[in-house]
């Protein structure tokens, strides 16, 4: 292999945290690795590099786990279905150890079970024996096989704990049960219903842990279920419904009424009313006709057309943003790096802390020593399993993750998610984000011996070859007024300044006060008629005709009508909102006023967009900035979180650290009170996950909790976090005044 890939890989026997670090050691150390990534909670990892499957495999087997690639929807349903028929196994598990360990542990307390070492009792207590070996064996083979392959590979993970906890209670009973004579006649008590109950509890403890985390990957479930299987092609005269991959480019597609588009393509004959919303997060359908883009994925409600496939397979949008979330749910933010961090040298310090309580308990426990000693190792050794630890993180990001896509918000790592709970600034484009950026030429004002007519035509010949807005808006308005437009030579586009070329027979120049300045031409009284359009949010442009001022062409940009309640959204998030806009200071203030916008960072070059993001960083402010994604790119990537917003399908998708689907505004807030939403909530995992393991490790190790308990308790604590997660599934956009801190 010579060119980097990205290989998706299904994990098995994982357990615990522990085996994260354990297996991305083992894949990061595979040749051609660049990067890898384990998420605990799908049991999946993602890796870059010069790097083959089979490769991958062997390495992750070596090191004691089983791997398999996931190269589409087959492989990604098959891992799903083997989750369920794992988790179905694990209740039969469960079920059997209860039933076997619930009437010994009801009966105990009322001293209804035969003394272990009466005459009479011996063959109850070898029933027993057996049948609880039947249930470690049954029901808890998969610890104690997991332990035998990392004592192998010379490690220690939660099957480690459980092994050697469960083991040990078993062995010991076995000891009292064949030479009571070996133990004081107060110790001799046997504990095969409390290994037999732990076995069981834990089981039902990952059963209910995957029929929880099932419900984390429903977002990207229910955007590969936007693909349709089949496409009715238009072939050699005749339709004809073809399975998906075998849909080619430039392929004519017929989409009905009630029918998905299987790929991206533009239409050429018909029109319709297109349902966007799984995809964009807005509910009301858009209108579609010849010339327009639609995308893979999307319902067609009414009207029938005929496309050309322009992406197919991986390339059409929805792939893309499929991929794009699964690799932002595998990602970690600095905070689960420290978490897993903790969790690789957990289980190494639990041991000794068991060691150390073995120890402790020999030298104080009096005549029942040996019980004491084995109760409390064996509840350190069950209650310290750092399940819940290691899932605090990745199940947040996962649900969240998962829900930003369902609104339209598509965030690339987990990174940006930590970042945008940071966040004091928000700076934003002006063109294409506060406005609509479908400028309209609003006033031409040209000077005494000058017509508007010709003012226009000068205008529009210089800038019919740039595709700049405010140059569209000027071509389109001499073509609205029937302008013959001539051509333009030697045609020079001065960044930040303007244009200039030959019209004609003239030098002509068009742009602002700076190029005027420049090229020393004297406005005269257009200065003060340019202030006046400024004031009125107009962006005014002055031409200049072999060195003398023609006139002033004005254009303006409305203002989107939603953006002045998607600033007062960020705002209510305590956030401070910059506009940096390359347009004149007065156009840009009178916009900020519209939208009440705090500060104003006007006449700014493209290239000089960094240096005032990083003029706001050296200020202590955190930044998002928020602009188109490409014009915008250098900001973006210098910000804190770059939001790129993009209007239509073909959005930059890789150029911010979150990418909005949507035109609106409203999608900065949106995705931040996500954000923080998500960050608040892998917090309350992470503390709760610390608390249990701070407060009950030393409980069990003062023998304060039975065996038991502890079982229940362990198992209930990755359960418990995969639940608060799955709260974010309930997110939904705060109205301006209901706005989370």
């Amino acid at each position: 292999m010579s060119t980097p890939n990205t290989i998706r890989l299904s994990i098995g026997g994982m357990s615990c945290a522990g085996c994260v670090a354990t297996v991305e050691n083992a894949l990061q150390n595979a040749p051609g690795v660049s990067e890898a990534s384990v998420n605990f909670a799908e049991h999946t990892a993602s890796v870059t590099g010069a790097v083959d499957a089979k490769a991958l495999i062997a390495a992750v087997k070596a090191s004691g786990y089983d791997a398999a690639e996931l190269r589409g929807p087959e492989d990604e349903a098959g891992r799903e279905a083997a989750e369920r028929t794992h988790y179905r196994k694990r209740l039969r598990q469960f079920a059997i150890a209860i039933a076997i360990g619930a009437p010994l542990m009801a009966l105990e307390p009322f001293g209804l079970l035969p003394h272990v070492g009466a005459g009479h009792g011996q063959l109850f207590w070898w029933v027993v024996a057996a049948a609880s070996l039947f249930v470690l064996v049954y029901g808890g083979g998969h610890f104690f096989v997991g332990a035998w392959k990392s004592f192998r590979n010379h490690l220690a993970n939660m099957d480690t704990l459980i092994a050697l906890g469960t083991g040990t209670a078993w062995v010991y009973s076995m000891l009292v049960l064949a030479w009571p004579t070996l133990v004081p006649p107060a110790a001799r008590h046997v504990y095969f219903e409390a290994a037999v109950i732990i076995i069981g509890l834990i089981n039902l403890g990952q059963a209910l842990e995957m029929r929880a985390r099932g419900k984390t990957s429903e977002a990207i479930r229910r955007l590969i279920g936007l693909r349709p299987k089949t496409a009715r092609v238009l072939r050699e005269g005749i339709e004809r419904d073809i399975p998906i991959e075998e849909v080619g480019l430039d392929d004519s597609v017929r989409v009905r009424p009630g029918e998905k588009i299987p790929v991206d393509g533009v239409i050429v004959d018909g029109r319709s009313t297109i349902d966007e919303s799984m995809l964009t997060g807005e509910p009301m359908p858009v209108e579609k006709a010849a010339g327009d883009e639609v995308t893979a994925g999307t319902f067609n409600k009414s009207g029938t057309f005929l496309f050309k496939a322009t992406r197919i397979g991986a390339d059409t949008a929805l792939a893309r943003i499929i991929e794009l979330v699964r690799r932002a749910q595998g990602t970690k933010p600095a905070i689960g790096r420290l978490a897993d961090r903790i969790s690789a040298v957990f289980v190494p310090v639990v041991l000794i802390i068991a060691v150390l309580t073995l120890l402790a308990w020999f030298n104080v426990g009096g005549e029942l020593r040996a019980a004491n000693m084995l109760v409390a190792t064996m509840t350190v050794l069950i209650i310290a399993c750092p399940c819940a630890l290691g899932l605090a993180t990745p199940i947040s990001i996962m649900v969240g993750v998962g829900q930003a896509a369902e609104l339209g918000i598509l965030i690339r790592n987990g990174d940006a998610l930590q970042q945008a709970g940071r966040l004091t600034a928000v700076v934003l484009d002006k063109t294409g984000t506060v406005t609509e950026g479908q400028p309209t030429v609003t006033a031409l004002i040209p000077v005494s011996g000058m017509s508007e007519e010709r003012l226009l035509t000068l205008a529009a010949a210089l800038e019919q070859t740039s595709e700049h807005p405010l140059a569209l808006a000027i071509v389109e308005a001499a073509r609205a007024r029937g302008v013959a437009i001539p051509s333009c030579e030697g045609f020079e586009a001065i960044a930040g300044h303007g244009v200039h070329g030959r019209v004609d027979g003239a030098e002509v120049f068009l742009g602002n006060d700076k190029l005027m300045k420049e090229i020393k031409v004297a406005l005269g009284d257009l200065p003060a008629r340019a202030q006046e359009l400024a004031a009125d949010a107009q962006t005014p442009m002055y031409l200049a005709v072999d060195g003398r001022a023609a006139g002033i062409v004005a254009v303006a940009d409305q203002v989107k009508a939603d953006s002045k309640a998607a600033i007062a959204r960020l705002h209510a998030l305590g956030l401070k909102v910059v506009l940096l806009t390359g347009d004149n200071r007065a156009t840009a203030e009178a916009v900020a006023r519209q939208v009440d916008i705090d500060e104003v960072i006007a006449e700014v070059l493209p290239e000089d967009k960094v240096k005032q993001i990083e003029a706001l960083q050296a200020r202590g402010e955190v930044v998002a900035m928020v602009g188109d994604g490409i014009n915008d790119a250098p900001a973006l990537a210098q910000a804190d979180v770059g939001y790129a917003i993009g209007t239509g399908t073909d959005v930059a998708i890789e150029a911010g650290d979150v990418t909005l689907m949507r035109g609106s505004l409203h999608g900065v807030p949106d995705a931040i009170a996500l954000s923080r939403a998500t960050v608040r909530n892998i917090k309350q995992n992470l503390f709760g996950a610390f608390v249990y393991n701070t407060v009950l490790i030393p409980a069990a190790a003062l023998a304060l909790l039975n065996p038991m308990i502890a079982g229940a308790a362990m198992a209930m604590s990755s359960v418990t976090v995969v639940t608060n997660a799955n709260r974010l599934r309930w997110f939904r956009r705060p109205s301006v005044g209901k706005v989370p801190a």
